[in-house]
């Protein structure tokens, strides 16, 4: 059976209403092990929503964003049947896209330098992120506009983090990984997430309090 692969979903790295905390991913995968092909699929589709939205996140390139989806969808399709923790399904996809983007990294010089979008994102008055709305037509235009500044304040106070520190906010707060996880995909250890997220929440309180 070949994979069918739709074009990259209309979305960004921080896109609203993506259910990655939602979908039982465990439970998908444990029926496609066992040969239900229909949970093959729904597995699939799902697993490109999210591996998309992280995949344009590390890579920073659209083409490596697109690239990397792709491996990560074809080796859960080939390997389903040797995870052996579906409970940690979504800490493998992750770690899979990030090391395609890091290959694809390799290739080019430059490195990423900031996330592809952020209009649904926002830092609340401790630091942390949070999804906003989407735009009501019933809203004033003061509002609008006050929304479109907050916008344009997250996108540049996120700019001025790390990249493995904004990986870390966006899998920790946007995604609703755990800190294990987190660590898991990362690469370091579960004191350094606390540590890492910690001072990014900071930084992104400080940078926004800033005249």
């Amino acid at each position: 059976m070949a994979i069918a692969v739709t074009n990259p979903p209309e979305t960004h790295p921080l896109s609203k209403g993506h259910d990655g905390r939602s979908v039982d991913y465990a439970a998908l995968l444990r029926a496609a092990q066992g040969g239900n092909q229909a949970a093959m699929e729904r597995l699939l589709m799902k697993s490109q929503e999210i591996a998309y939205r992280f995949s344009l996140l590390v890579c920073g390139h659209a083409d490596d964003a697109d690239d990397a989806m792709q491996e990560a969808l074809l080796k859960t399709y080939r390997h389903a049947a040797q995870i052996k923790e579906p409970a940690a399904f979504r800490t493998w996809l992750y770690r899979t896209v990030k090391n395609a983007c890091l290959i694809s990294r390799r290739k080019r010089v430059d490195e990423p330098a900031r996330l592809q979008s952020l209009d649904d994102v926002m830092v609340g008055p401790d630091g942390t992120v949070q999804r906003i709305d989407a735009e009501d037509t019933g809203r004033r235009p003061d509002q609008v506009m006050e929304n479109s500044r907050l916008r344009q304040s997250l996108h540049r106070a996120l700019q001025t983090l790390p990249p493995d520190s904004r990986l870390i906010v966006f899998l920790r707060e946007v995604e609703g990984l755990s800190t294990r996880e987190v660590a898991a995909v990362v690469g370091i250890s579960e004191a350094n997430v606390k540590t890492r997220l910690h001072r990014a929440r900071l930084s992104l309180r400080q940078h926004l309090e800033a005249p």
